[in-house]
């Protein structure tokens, strides 16, 4: 498959151009305009046509359509080992938020342990989007029934000026507040979280349909200055 080929044929500007105003630091040289759906059907192709090791094996790439053809193929790898030596491999090639937050490995679920492991490393690095990248996973993998009160404390100790580290922080938090209430709710009580992120978790929580009204009235309460 020639995959430029493929991706302008398919080239929607209007959609570019409305992607790089969600994508700040991204340049019209380095996006397409392909919508996901495409992606991911690019994707799936290339999977089933065998092409896929060769296509993830070429970094960097050159637009940003093909590091989520990219994400969108690791997120559908069986073998686990080999998954994590490929996400570490990409992890420092991701330089915007979209792309980091499309890479979700159906896999993972399957090996809790190591990935919690893997985890603390990710949210140790000093690379945002592995980062955040880390903080995501705790956020898919680790709120139901895989939840621990102590992994809040992963998310607690990170200090970073960094905006969408916190902005993931304060995203991790919300949706604790949603599914894990009477833990989550301490974090705030104790003032744990820079004013920041602490107000922006608040805020988050208030705006989601999975916090109860009573639950939003109290946490109204507690907005830092």
């Amino acid at each position: 498959m020639d995959i430029y080929e493929r991706l302008f044929s398919v080239q929607d500007i209007r959609y570019r151009d409305f992607q790089l105003n969600l994508t700040p630091g991204l340049t019209e040289e380095y996006m397409i305009g392909v919508r996901t759906p495409e992606l991911r059907k690019i994707a799936k192709e290339l999977i089933k046509q065998g092409e896929s090791d060769i296509f993830i094996e070429e970094l960097p790439h050159k637009y940003f359509e093909e590091n989520q053809i990219h994400v969108f193929i690791l997120s559908e790898m069986k073998d686990f080992d080999r998954l994590i030596n490929e996400t570490e491999r990409f992890l420092p090639y991701i330089d915007n938020w979209a792309t980091c937050d499309q890479l979700r490995p159906k896999i993972f679920a399957k090996y809790p342990d190591a990935v919690l492991s893997k985890i603390r490393e990710w949210t140790s690095s000093d690379k945002t989007y592995t980062v955040r990248f880390g903080l995501g996973m705790l956020m898919a993998y680790f709120l139901d029934d895989k939840f621990s009160p102590e992994q809040l404390d992963i998310a607690v100790n990170i200090q970073s000026g960094e905006y969408y580290i916190n902005m993931m922080r304060a995203w991790y938090f919300a949706t604790a507040l949603a599914k894990q209430y009477e833990y989550c709710i301490r974090v705030i009580e104790e003032n744990r979280l820079d004013v920041w992120t602490h107000n922006k978790t608040i805020q988050k929580a208030r705006e989601s349909f999975r916090v109860s009204d009573e639950h939003k009235e109290y946490l109204k309460s507690f907005k830092r200055k």
